[in-house]
């Protein structure tokens, strides 16, 4: 299929029997179905409303619950040999913690989206189990997962702890959950949750902090703090983990302004005029700098600006863009033409993410989530919507 400037035609390129994969591009990394990668095109295809993406879309959510361990975890991917036969893997130098999340939220906007509730009655087994798994990941039954360095989607990055992004993440999929199955407990445990995490990531004079030492020093910042773990706050801007909880509402309305206010200002300037994963970034020399360079499994590519380093992902900027869509439309229509400039870069090449710097391209070419990430603002600003 030819790859060209509408996204869904790589969504197109890129199918599988057995789900979407991470790219077009033949390398033998991306050709499996990857939990993120494949949950976060398969919200695009429920946007696009193409018949054939929303079945590869099942196809993937398939593939991931019947490769489920035991103990409830979510492959980080699977891969198919040639003989059929299935290569599964839970992560890297540390095992994935936010594939849980991606896949309950995928079932559930997928049976919400095609009203196919046979399909997340059949899946609410998987889904219990995966939540179980991730209460345990609490370790102190504190509502805080607590996530190893590696254990998301920033996967050569120096966050670890209760990390920001995958609380707010976990917080989506019981939302999602209860949207579908509610339940007197879990809206309990949402609300409980909810109020941890306004009062334990950001500076104030919340009265139960998690760890009042770190808190009661933390500076005032703007935006969500990126983590919390036993020696203190990772202060960092985390461009995903703030975009999902401005998707969701998190916070007052005057804080999410601030966050807001924060993120167009530092769009502003960079050449890209978009959000970088984190920022700022890491340089040779800072007293960070050790933790990064040792954290890849085979190569060093978190350069200061590239990649999870304050490298601009278009994928990310998708979740900004989706949640400024009703109450900031001029902005949300100015990140979407700033994806789609990223995106069309060597005649429609879908990078994976851009030097922040320089702008130059980096990663892969024909990456199946930048083009995912053009849709969902793309049908956000046509005012679609998810289960949130």
């Amino acid at each position: 299929m030819e790859i060209t400037q509408d996204p869904s035609s790589l969504l197109g390129a890129a199918r599988s029997d057995r789900g979407f994969l991470a790219s077009a591009s033949d390398i033998s990394n991306y050709k499996r179905i990857w939990a993120r990668d494949g949950v976060i095109c398969g919200l695009a295809a429920l946007m696009d409303g193409n018949k054939s993406l929303i079945d590869t879309f099942k196809s993937t959510l398939e593939t991931l619950a019947s490769h489920q361990h035991e103990l409830g975890h979510i492959p980080s991917n699977v891969h198919f040999k040639e003989d059929g036969k299935s290569e599964v893997s839970f992560g890297g130098l540390a095992g994935r913690v936010d594939t849980i999340s991606w896949f309950i939220i995928g079932v559930c906007n997928y049976a919400s989206h095609t009203g196919d509730r046979d399909f997340f009655k059949k899946m609410l087994p998987k889904i219990h189990k995966g939540f179980q798994l991730l209460k345990a990941w609490e370790f102190n039954n504190n509502y805080l997962i607590y996530v190893p360095r590696s254990g998301n989607w920033a996967d050569e990055y120096i966050t670890e702890g209760h990390i920001f992004y995958d609380q707010v993440l976990r917080l989506w999929a019981m939302r999602c959950v209860q949207r579908l199955d509610p339940t007197d407990s879990r809206q309990e445990e949402i609300e409980t949750i909810t109020s941890i995490l306004e009062g334990n990531y950001k500076a104030g004079n919340y009265e139960n902090p998690f760890h009042p030492k770190a808190y009661k020093s933390l500076e005032n910042k703007p935006y969500w703090m990126a983590s919390i773990n036993p020696s203190g706050y990772q202060t960092m801007f985390d461009a995903f983990g703030n975009s999902i909880a401005l998707l969701l509402g998190l916070g007052s309305v005057r804080f999410r302004e601030s966050v807001i206010n924060y993120s167009e200002n530092l769009r502003a300037t960079l050449p890209l005029n978009l959000l970088p994963a984190f920022w700022e970034p890491i340089k040779e020399g800072d007293k960070d700098w050790g933790l990064l360079t040792d954290n890849c499994k085979y190569e060093f590519r978190n350069h200061a600006y590239e990649f999870h380093n304050g490298g601009t992902w278009q994928m990310v900027n998708g979740f900004y863009g989706m949640a400024l869509a009703e109450d900031f439309p001029d902005t949300s229509d100015n990140v979407l033409k700033e994806i789609r400039k990223l995106n069309s870069v060597e005649d429609y090449g879908y990078y994976e993410n851009f030097n922040s710097e320089t702008s130059a391209a980096i990663g892969i070419k024909y990456c199946t989530w930048s083009a995912a990430g053009e849709i969902l603002v793309r049908e956000y600003r046509n005012g679609k919507k998810l289960l949130i």
